[in-house]
């Protein structure tokens, strides 16, 4: 059985790219959540509807102990399993000036993006190594890219995810494992609910926010046999906020 792991999969743009993936590869999905099981059992029930097959995993990516038991444990259960494609794409915001900034704000952000990245990654490569082969996809931000006032946690989480996309890339790709990173600009989500839209897109020089499905679909296609000459890359998909 070849799967596929999709973080923080029960909404937003993780739910789209759990969605996706259902319909343009075989891959068994698995979708970790931490909290929210109802959320992530429609995205299960779509993925369903859509003829694939996949399962849940609960876990806090930012807690090792706890992503090492469930994924040690669900291994375990099944032993023929293989994870070929990993989407880091848990993350969260906790927004504010840096001068206001409380420490547990710095760090929830940064374990959950950065620690989350190296908790479930590190888990399967070596694996990827033996099998030789493997597609990891990190999803990062315009924020980590250029940096974002009001940002500076979720942006140096991001930066830093960033730069470990780059240097992982040189240390597998010999075994035919690609790591690229993809970084969304505005896009449609709750995440992104609480924002004005109507002023931030003229920031945008497409003139409108992105949809999850876009950014899914560039996922789905760094995660196909398709993208295998492509690796150590930031994809920047903003609609020209940042070019």
């Amino acid at each position: 059985m070849k799967c596929a792991l999709v973080t923080g999969g029960s909404r937003g743009i993780g739910r789209a790219i759990c969605e996706k993936l259902s319909v343009d590869s075989n891959y068994h999905i698995l979708i970790n959540y931490q909290s929210n099981q109802e959320a992530a059992q429609q995205t299960l029930d779509a993925i369903i509807k859509n003829g694939a097959t996949g399962e849940l995993l609960k876990f806090n990516v930012a807690d090792a102990d706890e992503v090492k038991t469930v994924l040690t444990q669900w291994q375990e259960t099944n032993p023929e399993a293989v994870v070929e494609v990993i989407v880091n794409n848990a993350g969260i915001t906790k927004d504010g000036l840096f001068m206001w900034m409380s420490h547990e704000d710095w760090s929830n952000v940064i374990n959950t993006s950065l620690n989350g990245f190296f908790n479930v990654t590190n888990f399967f490569i070596q694996r990827m190594l033996r099998n030789k082969y493997g597609r990891i996809i990190n999803m990062v931000s315009v924020s980590g890219v250029k940096g974002t006032a009001g940002q500076t946690n979720y942006s140096a989480a991001k930066g830093a995810v960033v730069a470990a996309t780059k240097a992982l890339a040189q240390e597998v790709a010999k075994r035919n494992i690609t790591v690229n990173a993809v970084a969304p600009g505005f896009i449609r989500t709750d995440m992104t609910g609480d924002l004005d839209e109507k002023e931030l897109i003229k920031l945008v020089p497409v003139n409108r926010f992105g949809e999850a499905e876009e950014v899914a679909d560039l996922v789905s296609f760094l995660a196909s046999k398709k993208a295998s000459y492509i690796t150590g890359e930031i994809i920047n998909i903003n609609g020209g906020i940042y070019s």
